[in-house]
């Protein structure tokens, strides 16, 4: 019998630990991953928990994965093995639903997610739906590429979405996982960027990042501070905060946009004269289909934007959880294969 390494958690709230499990072959439609690199993600935090519904333990973490083609399964006929492919919190579709008829994929009923829906990429071997699969282009390494199916994706793509064009101010709220690749995407679109932190310590890497303003969230009335630079057109969410989020709405420009994209189950305390009197919009984001992550990626490499990583290997992989989880990760914990 063929094994790997992989991380269990073997109940909600666990320790990280890396144990032997059985290789297997995928079946139809799938490919078998040699993973070489998964990033952890902040919201790896609600499936060690046990936060979200129905998951299947002991768990594997990670949906922020990167590695080469090692086995294709049956009816697989548009990769080959040794390809090098990124999968991301979109894990794949159904094909089958209503959003998916409309081409809505990544508002799947039926999605699959890694470490929900099957084991994530905390593990050397990893079997994936081949229609979650995203080519990585060859300027970029696989432990550059990994966070780009998540952290990259979601930040690229929603400011893409926005009505902002180049030239517009945009504000990216929190320098962190998500935040700091916000900042690059920011600046690299043609936007006038505004980063909000907490303290005056992150202006030297938010400048560093692209920013073109600071903003100390501590220090100041955020959205007093916003209309001091002009107001803005575009606030990007990035925190897990309902109530940082709230603060920058007076910030914005008439029919400005809130994206949230940071994960809170806080209420968004929001008035509707708020919105109406400044026809004001406030939109969820959530992520981007195999499609969009190659865009990413694609944008990436020609705009210089990349993830600032810490590479651990995977036998550390609860120290690097322990320090996404406190808060010390600069600004992406990278496991790596």
């Amino acid at each position: 019998m063929s094994t790997h390494q992989a991380v269990h958690v073997e109940s909600a709230g666990a320790a990280l630990k890396l144990v032997d499990v059985e290789t297997t072959s995928p079946p139809r439609d799938h490919v078998r991953l040699a993973v070489s690199a998964c990033g952890i993600c902040g919201t790896d935090r609600a499936f060690v928990s046990g936060g979200f519904p129905n998951l299947t333990w002991p768990l594997t973490p990670g949906h922020e994965i990167a590695g080469t083609i090692a086995e294709l399964g049956p009816g697989v006929d548009n990769y080959a093995v040794g390809d090098r492919v990124a999968v991301g919190w979109f894990g794949g579709h159904c094909g089958k639903c209503v959003p998916c008829r409309k081409g809505d994929f990544i508002n799947c009923r039926n999605i699959q997610v890694p470490s929900w829906q099957y084991p994530g990429g905390y593990a050397e071997s990893v079997t994936i739906p081949a229609n979650a699969l995203a080519r990585i282009p060859d300027g970029l390494s696989l432990a550059e590429a990994a966070p780009m199916g998540c952290a990259g994706v979601t930040t690229y793509h929603a400011l893409r979405e926005t009505r902002a064009v180049p030239g517009d101010r945009v504000a990216i709220l929190g320098i962190g996982g998500l935040g700091h690749l916000g900042v690059q995407f920011a600046r690299a679109m043609g936007f006038e960027t505004i980063a909000i932190a907490r303290g005056a310590d992150k202006a030297e890497d938010a400048h560093a990042l692209g920013a073109h303003h600071y903003i100390d969230s501590t220090a100041n009335d955020v959205g007093k501070a916003m209309r001091g630079l002009g107001g803005a057109s575009v606030v990007l969410g990035a925190v897990g905060s309902a109530t940082a989020m709230a603060e920058t709405v007076g910030g914005l420009l008439p029919r400005g946009e809130l994206i949230a994209i940071g994960i809170s189950a806080e209420p968004l305390s929001i008035s509707p004269t708020q919105l109406i009197m400044a026809g004001l919009s406030v939109t969820g984001h959530a992520s981007g289909t195999a499609r969009d992550i190659e865009e990413t990626m694609q944008f990436a490499v020609l705009s210089g934007v990349r993830t600032r990583i810490q590479e651990r290997p995977l036998d550390q992989a609860a120290e690097a959880y322990a320090a996404m989880d406190q808060g010390r990760a600069r600004y992406r914990m990278v496991l790596t294969v």
